[in-house]
């Protein structure tokens, strides 16, 4: 039942404590109010009281305004009389048994007592200088009065008050609430979106005057506007990933397509024809687009182990004589090629840790490139640095469209830079192999002018003694 009470939007739980607050100071304010009110009329009765004991009574009684009375006490005997008022003057009644006993009992401090038929009265004893104990006393009814009409005042003002404060602050709060209500509208929005598939923006911001960081609300639009921004980079990132990995198995199908169409083929040749000759040219062209199918599953599930996250090997790795065989290989496999190579000042070998077998396939690939891409005559160049390697040729060059994608899967350039037996892993698998080892690549192509950039961690690198 309490849960069903308890005010659960914002608005309402605002409103409630700051009505709950002005109660609350009210009530407090009312009751310091109340007391020091009637503290003070108590000290003004009490001043009453003792100029009425000063005064004494007079010949026919006590006198004074009404309500005033008096009595006296000595040697056993007692007596005393209260001004009462009648239709047409004060008379002086008698007090009877019952009140002499409760005045008996008053000491020398004002008090308050109950008197029977006559209420509340504020007493005080003394004694006269002849030896007779004198009780004077006022009734209480006017403190009570204008105590009890400053409590129904306080309550009439403090529930207007609340009423007032209720009314405000719903206002006050649904003002200053509203944007949060633009910014709920936002994210609604977004949220009726299709975002499971597909190239879908997020479009959708919290409008800029609903950001501003030194209010809460602003902090709030802020802060969506930022998760909106990520949430939409994600999913770009998401579909060019999904639109990757169809375009990967569609090129990839068609690079195997395209040998297994070649070994039917021939195996359909050499079936009808069945002579020797043709048989062996067939099986020979069998072998040569079965070792192309094998090379190009082995650069895929390399990429594919790469991909998992699968360490490679982490062993001292002679860059240095590597790059050093590698150039040797490339002089007798391209003799109308001039290649060079350039070691570090002071000649000194670098070592890095890493994948020796991956890192060859690595420098191999770039000399590949390098090799088939370009005319004879062309130089090409391996320099050692510290930090990795680069490899430079003055070629003709990438085509300009093909630089920022050529580190793609299945990415090959025209009929000048395209090699026949390739099927655009080349750079790829350099790519993946140098991340794996903490590094990076670069590439910066213009005519005349090539250059392949391989970094690794500095921290891999060390010099030999």
């Amino acid at each position: 039942m309490m849960d069903r009470l308890r005010p659960r939007s914002l608005t309402a739980r605002l409103v409630v404590t700051a009505v709950a607050l002005v109660a609350v100071v009210s009530l407090l304010v009312g009751t310091v109010t109340t007391l020091g009110m009637h503290a003070w009329l108590t000290d003004r009765l009490d001043a009453d009281v003792a100029q009425t004991m000063r005064r004494g009574p007079g010949p026919d009684g006590p006198g004074g305004a009404p309500g005033t009375l008096q009595a006296a006490f000595v040697d056993g005997e007692r007596r005393g009389s209260v001004v009462a008022v009648t239709s047409t003057n004060y008379v002086l009644r008698a007090l009877d048994a019952d009140v002499l006993d409760a005045l008996e009992e008053v000491g020398d401090e004002p008090a308050t007592v109950e008197l029977p038929e006559l209420g509340s009265y504020r007493v005080v004893a003394a004694r006269s200088r002849d030896g007779v104990r004198v009780v004077a006393g006022l009734p209480t009814d006017d403190v009570d009065e204008a105590t009890s009409s400053l409590v129904r005042l306080e309550i009439v003002l403090a529930l207007l008050g609340i009423v007032v404060a209720a009314v405000a602050g719903t206002a006050v709060v649904r003002r200053q609430l509203r944007p949060l209500t633009e910014v709920a509208a936002t994210a609604h929005a977004v949220t009726e979106l299709p975002l499971a598939e597909g190239d879908i923006g997020v479009t959708e911001r919290v409008p800029e005057h609903l950001t501003d960081p030194r209010t809460e609300a602003g902090q709030v639009g802020l802060a969506l506007n930022q998760l909106l921004e990520h949430v939409e980079s994600s999913l770009s990132a998401r579909h060019r990933s999904e639109q990757q990995v169809r375009q990967f198995v569609a090129d990839a199908s068609h690079e195997l397509r395209t040998p297994l169409t070649t070994i039917a083929g021939y195996t359909e040749l050499a079936r009808r024809r069945g002579d020797a000759d043709t048989s062996a040219v067939a099986l020979a062209k069998v072998e040569e687009e079965a070792a192309r199918m094998t090379a190009l599953v082995e650069d895929l599930l390399l990429l594919a182990r790469i991909d998992a996250g699968r360490p490679l090997a982490a062993e001292p790795v002679d860059l240095t004589r590597l790059l050093l065989e590698a150039v040797d290989d490339a002089r007798v496999v391209a003799p109308n090629h001039r290649w060079r190579i350039v070691l570090p000042d002071g000649g000194e070998p670098i070592e890095v840790t890493g994948d020796e077998q991956r890192l060859h396939q690595v420098v191999t690939n770039l000399l590949t490139n390098a090799r088939k891409y370009t005319p004879g005559g062309t130089t090409v160049t391996v320099t050692v640095r510290p930090d990795g390697f680069d490899v430079h040729d003055d070629g003709p060059g990438f085509p300009p469209g093909l630089v920022p994608t050529a580190f793609e899967r299945f990415t090959r350039g025209d009929a000048a830079r395209h090699r026949s037996d390739g099927v655009g892993l080349g750079l790829a698998l350099v790519q993946a192999i140098v991340s794996a080892h903490g590094g990076s690549v670069a590439l910066h192509s213009v005519p005349g002018d090539t250059r392949v950039t391989v970094r690794l961690a500095g921290s891999a690198f060390t010099a030999h003694p």
